[in-house]
């Protein structure tokens, strides 16, 4: 059973304020800017951002759109900041900031067949069936070739066998797999921008989803020694990490395996059992624990962190949900499906089996198959070509498909702190989970934990530093406490283009000394004007949104919030994870804007206006 409590104010003694009437400890420790901050020290790591999950016209269902999507080159090129034309409309597109990383992850299903058929590839026209799928995109338009490649119903059973045998086999996949690879080197820029290799594996057993995004540290010449593993070979995710090691062991290439949309999962990415429907045993886990160092906390298709029914004294716990399968079909909430409840899993297993199968970094991604990687509200691409428009989301006009875009946001993006801007120092940043997540702004946050920080060293220039000598970041491991408690060191900075923050919280997670599993969030840093309540909790920041015209001011929140926080209810005899949430001020929801271009009332759509967006650290955990 898990039990979930809130901290109350006498807990909360360290708890981050600027007013008057806060507790003395809590000023003390607290530090809260209410200007424009510096620049944030970084020690001797860098912030990057990137995306690690990005479609083209390569993958088959982004090809659904016929060629309304971007092509690879398109893609690259576009969060690279150089302005690209949009296939749809013919308009030039252009990301405000460009990104440092990307991972293009098309599906290794059908891996860039439809669009190779559409350039009329020579080498894969050169198989009967290719010349008929050919016909049916003629006829047809782009969908009916995505339905063939999908194995739906338009095939002969003869066609549908040759394409089996032909469109899926090795020869077809290694020209496909070499043109992702060309197009990586062609846009890889070390120490400006990279370009990681990578995939989709689609696993979906009963549309249950339990994809993962790969991508490797190789460089091409590696990379072109080995094909990617798509879910039709494989039945489970053990599979997969049986890929990984003996492909590692033949060409040296390493890799990462990333979870997303568990909240589509029913339960079923964090299950506790394994593809024979056996319990985890320690080999399991440590095979798991090993090439799944991350999850996708938010995309497109909804927030993972966790849902109202399993966080009841969440109040943030409400944001952007998705709760249903593949198709659609509403399913119910399973702590399977959310991180927050598989990191309290893979502590139980811990106790358990002596190895954590669900430790899990932090980071988000957008998911898009429209070639761009698009994260801001004002100006959301969609998902696909096909909803792009104002018009294609809301109205009598808007497109049927089964994620409408009016109730995605437009999220997320993924924070590294790396050594260089490289494929291997972002690989290695990945495998020690030195990252986050948020739902979209780039706001930096930094989180070292330990045990002996002054409340002064938040305030320090070189605060990273500092914090890599005396503790350990985001992703660490706690050294045992030895009759200490552990303190969290945290600096979060506000996106320099975006909205101020409301407030800083750390989530804890923990199984007791009676083997259950259970949750607190505190609130430990926010904005002037605001004392906590006696139950722990603290009042809205307020909002400054314009209904009328999708503005908003920073005249409420904090440009930066910082703060040192020490465990008022640290048990040393209990296992525990903690991780940060920042929240933003309320600012407009992309579907209000489109609401207002197209003249709708946006009390009239059954969406919240606003939204509070949101940075999640990667955890630190802390075994007895």
């Amino acid at each position: 059973m898990m039990r979930l409590l809130f901290a109350t104010a006498a807990t909360l003694a360290l708890s981050a304020c600027n007013q008057a009437d806060a507790p003395a400890a809590a000023a003390q420790s607290a530090s809260v800017t209410e200007t424009a901050p510096a620049t944030m020290p970084v020690g001797d790591r860098v912030l990057l951002w990137g995306d690690t999950h990005v479609h083209s016209i390569n993958s088959i269902d982004a090809f659904s759109s016929g060629t309304a999507n971007a092509d690879i080159d398109s893609a690259y090129r576009f969060a690279r900041g150089i302005p690209v034309i949009f296939p749809r409309t013919g308009q030039k597109v252009q990301i405000d900031r460009p990104l440092d990383f990307l991972v293009m992850a098309d599906h290794a299903v059908g891996l860039a067949v439809s669009s190779r058929i559409a350039a009329n590839d020579p080498s894969i026209m050169e198989y009967p069936i290719a010349q008929r799928l050919r016909e049916l995109l003629t006829e047809e338009g782009g969908r009916a070739l995505t339905t063939a490649a999908m194995g739906q119903s338009n095939l002969t059973e003869e066609e549908r066998a040759a394409f089996m045998r032909d469109m899926r086999s090795d020869e077809v996949m290694a020209g496909s797999w070499q043109g992702q690879i060309d197009a990586a080197e062609r846009h890889n820029r070390p120490g400006e921008f990279t370009a990681l290799i990578g995939w989709e594996w689609t696993f979906a057993p009963a549309l249950r989803n339990m994809h993962r995004v790969v991508f490797t540290n190789a460089g091409g010449d590696v990379a072109s020694q080995f094909l990617p593993l798509a879910n039709y070979q494989t039945e489970g995710p053990e599979d997969l990490y049986a890929y990984f090691e003996q492909t590692r062991t033949r060409t040296g290439a390493d890799f990462v395996a990333i979870p997303h949309n568990s909240n589509l999962s029913e339960g079923r990415m964090f299950e506790l059992t394994d593809k024979n429907g056996d319990p985890f045993d320690a080999a399991y886990a440590e095979l798991r624990n090993a090439w799944e160092p991350v999850v996708e906390i938010t995309q497109y298709k909804g927030s993972s962190e966790t849902h109202p029914a399993l966080s009841p004294n969440d109040e943030f716990a409400d944001f952007e949900l998705r709760n249903m399968l593949l198709t659609g079909v509403p399913t119910d909430p399973l702590g399977g499906s959310y991180l927050r409840s598989a990191l309290l899993r893979g502590m139980a297993e811990q106790s358990r089996i002596g190895v954590n199968p669900f430790q899990y970094g932090i980071i988000g991604a957008s998911d898009s198959h429209t070639g761009f990687s698009s994260q801001e509200e004002s100006n959301f691409l969609g998902k696909l070509g096909e909803d792009y428009l104002p018009k294609d989301r809301l109205g009598p006009d808007a497109v049927n498909i089964i994620f409408p875009s009016a109730q995605m946001s437009a999220s997320g993006l993924a924070g590294v702190w790396a050594d260089r801007n490289d494929r291997q120092s972002i690989f290695d940043a990945f495998r020690r989970r030195e990252v986050y997540g948020t739902s979209g702004p780039r706001m930096s946050l930094r989180l070292f934990a330990g045990y002996g920080f002054a409340a002064s060293d938040v305030e320090r220039r070189d605060f990273a530093h500092h914090g890599y000598r005396m503790g350990v970041p985001m992703g660490g491991n706690l050294l045992p406490a030895n009759g200490r408690v552990p303190q969290l060191a945290i600096r979060a900075v506000k996106d320099p283009e975006g909205a101020n923050l409301d407030r800083v919280q750390v989530v804890k997670g923990w199984i007791g000394t009676d083997g259950e599993m259970h949750e607190r969030i505190y609130n430990v840093a926010w904005s002037a004007g605001r004392s906590l309540r006696t139950d722990g909790s603290l009042p809205d920041v307020g909002n400054t949104v314009d209904l009328a015209t999708a503005r908003y001011t920073n005249s409420i929140g904090a440009a930066e919030l910082a703060t040192l926080w020490t465990d008022p209810d640290f048990d040393p005899a209990e296992r525990a994870f903690y991780y940060v949430r920042v929240i933003e001020i309320p600012t407009p929801r992309h579907h209000l804007f489109d609401a207002l271009a197209l003249g709708i009332d946006p009390a009239s759509i059954d969406i919240t206006p606003t939204i509070q967006e949101r940075a999640w650290s990667s955890p630190v955990w802390y075994n007895p």
